[in-house]
């Protein structure tokens, strides 16, 4: 008797466990929770900590508090300039209303799915009413404030909020990024002539300049030279003036003793004279003229 009712208590103790168990449960910090009674949402707990519910009527079903982000597929536009250009966005996210949230998409797979039409067709709408070179100057941040504004009309009937909409990139299609590589790289070629050019012409101006000033350099140079040569050649010429009305035999002799050495400076030097030629008149004897003169 004492091990049936044993038994009895011990079932009872574990279908008050479960009990228990299932009318318990903890919201984290990062989450919010729907309770849902028969798939019907009756309450919704957005405050960590532990809360009550009713066992095996009722189930609880758990969504992220935290910020979302959300990777939007590569959209193509035409801008209103008529350039095609590829836009790859991105967003941030959070779950504001669980219960408009479960009602609409249920879950975070849908969320994503119905979010990115709506990316897309806001990212259309505002880059259609501006140029091409808007999106890539400070005028960005202003477009990106009207798309997270389009986008967030729409996503507030989903139950949740947009933080943020921001563009990663924003690139020309394939075939036009070519054509437009194409005209950058035929007008920095045409620069690059332009400069090479203007280098050319001050190369050649430089060099003018510079041969011009060494032929000036050089005729001064020459004109000097001429000048120092002329008045040492006149001082020279009256220095012989002078000797030679001094001794004008001995002025003889020295001359030619010069002439001597002029011609016969070479040791190959073979000449062919007159034995009574005047160019060997002091070879005569060893006093030469010059001899004679002094025995006068």
């Amino acid at each position: 008797m004492n091990r049936s009712v044993a038994t009895i208590l011990a079932i009872i103790l574990v279908i008050l466990g479960v009990i228990g168990y299932g009318s318990v449960f903890t919201v984290h910090e990062t989450q919010q929770a729907l309770v849902l009674q028969f798939g019907n949402p009756i309450k919704t707990v957005q405050e960590s900590g532990l809360n009550f519910k009713t066992p095996f009527v009722q189930n609880v079903q758990f969504m992220e508090k935290r910020i979302l982000d959300f990777d939007a597929p590569p959209v193509e536009a035409v801008a209103a300039d008529k350039k095609r250009i590829v836009v790859d966005a991105y967003a941030r996210f959070r779950i504001a209303d669980p219960l408009e949230f479960y009602k609409t998409v249920n879950n975070e797979i849908t969320a994503r799915n119905r979010l990115a039409p709506i990316v897309n067709s806001s990212l259309r709408n505002v880059i259609g009413r501006v140029g091409f070179e808007a999106i890539l100057s400070g005028a960005r941040a202003k477009l990106m404030h009207e798309i997270r504004g389009l986008v967030n009309d729409e996503a507030v009937k989903m139950g949740i909020e947009i933080i943020d909409v921001r563009i990663k990139r924003a690139d020309l299609p394939a075939a036009n990024s070519q054509a437009v590589y194409d005209r950058m790289r035929a007008e920095r070629k045409r620069i690059a002539t332009e400069i090479r050019a203007e280098g050319a012409e001050r190369s050649q101006k430089i060099t003018a300049d510079a041969d011009r000033q060494r032929t000036i350099l050089l005729a001064d140079a020459q004109k000097s030279a001429d000048i120092t040569r002329g008045e040492g050649d006149a001082l020279r010429n009256k220095v012989f003036a002078d000797a030679y009305k001094q001794d004008p035999e001995f002025f003889g002799f020295y001359r030619s003793l010069q002439a001597y050495r002029t011609a016969l400076q070479s040791g190959d030097t073979t000449m062919v004279l007159s034995p009574n030629s005047d160019f060997f008149s002091y070879f005569g004897n060893s006093m030469g003229s010059a001899g004679k003169a002094a025995a006068k």
